[in-house]
């Protein structure tokens, strides 16, 4: 295919491309095109939909559009999963020289892009941040008040544990140099809802941070992807930051499901043991339910942008469970020869429970969900 002199120059005088992460989106992507289009009038930009492959074929409405405008762009993403994840793939898709990233919900100001432009061009400034705390920025029309308080504990945690200087650490609506980005890509998570954050903590030098403020809006179309796992992904990337990164989210997810799975193994054995049960039955026993537990939560959890759905759930179960079986005997006889030397029934317990924890942690990371991704 030859590449004409014309479609280069046209490719090369992109300034400005917009990175919007997707996941059941379908109604939003016209009208959010169409305000696009308005406010950067005058400025040669792109979108790039970066989709996770949406049950609604968000990804068909994207590909109908681009038809039309060579402006607009899709990336469908097939067994992979996470904003923070799309977010980093969409920025490294492309050669413009500033990226704004924001939600494809229409919460975000798109009349700001303007004015953040403006700043990065006029300033030594590495990322602008649309602030909700800052100015006359407001986030009440788009949040509830459980989730209002939220926000603001999760930024208060941020920005005194990362030591994090902007007054909107969780935007998910900011702009920043890609070349930026490719410098920081190998330290970045894909995992998580907060890729600002990680890219303000993961610089090994203090970045130049503007600020430009905005009023989050209500969702029209669709619903929040918010839930109890974007928390605990959130937990994760601050304290994995905080240590340095000597401790990946992934893995102090894994490490909260297994204490999770310690306490589901004590209470198993106990109650059998209360029901009559011998010792080495009921830690069997508990030894197994432990294992449906850790690998339900694991696959909700640790490993939801890998996660096994309908009948692979149960083909990753019945592999979980052909590995982990090694570690229910081994673990069984260690507790069985703990409990003879010293009738402790939580001591032998917790001793069979660490010999399964390890086995289910080498089965989890190189097998089950290895193969699923």
């Amino acid at each position: 295919m030859t590449i004409t002199k014309a479609a280069i120059a046209q490719q090369e005088s992109v300034e400005l491309s917009v990175v919007i992460p997707t996941f059941n989106e379908r109604e939003n992507i016209v009208p959010l095109v169409e305000r696009l289009r308005a406010a950067l009038a005058g400025i040669s930009w792109e979108v790039i939909f970066v989709d996770d492959d949406s049950g609604d074929k968000t990804v068909d409405v994207v590909r109908r559009l681009s038809l039309v405008d060579r402006r607009i762009r899709a990336i469908r993403r097939v067994h992979r999963r996470g904003l923070a994840g799309a977010c980093l793939e969409g920025i490294l898709s492309t050669s413009a020289p500033i990226v704004a990233v924001m939600d494809a919900d229409l919460q975000h100001d798109e009349t700001r892009l303007t004015a953040m432009l403006a700043m990065m061009r006029s300033s030594r400034i590495d990322l602008v941040v649309a602030t909700r705390y800052a100015g006359e920025g407001s986030s009440g029309e788009g949040f509830n008040r459980i989730r209002q308080a939220g926000s603001q504990m999760a930024i208060g945690m941020a920005q005194r544990l990362l030591k994090v200087e902007t007054s909107d650490p969780m935007s998910g609506f900011f702009m920043v140099k890609r070349a930026l980005i490719d410098e920081l890509a190998p330290r970045l998570s894909q995992q998580g809802f907060k890729i600002l954050l990680d890219v303000i903590a993961s610089s090994p030098k203090p970045l130049q941070i503007g600020e430009i403020s905005y009023v989050f809006r209500p969702r029209v179309h669709g619903e929040s992807k918010l839930d109890a796992s974007v928390v605990f992904e959130y937990l994760g990337l601050v304290l994995a930051k905080w240590s340095g990164d000597l401790i990946s989210p992934r893995m102090l997810l894994f490490g909260l499901v297994g204490l999770s799975g310690v306490i589901v193994h004590l209470t198993a054995l106990r109650l059998l043991l209360l029901e009559g049960f011998a010792f080495s039955i009921s830690q069997a026993g508990a030894m197994l339910v432990a294992v449906l537990s850790n690998y339900t939560l694991n696959n909700s959890l640790t490993y939801r942008d890998r996660r096994r759905r309908g009948l692979r759930f149960l083909t990753g179960l019945l592999l979980f469970a052909a590995f982990c079986s090694v570690g229910v005997v081994a673990g069984t006889g260690v507790s069985s020869l703990f409990y003879a030397q010293e009738p402790q029934w939580w001591l032998a317990g917790l001793a069979g429970a660490m010999i399964g924890a390890g086995w289910n942690y080498i089965t989890s990371s190189m097998i089950t969900w290895r193969r699923s991704g």
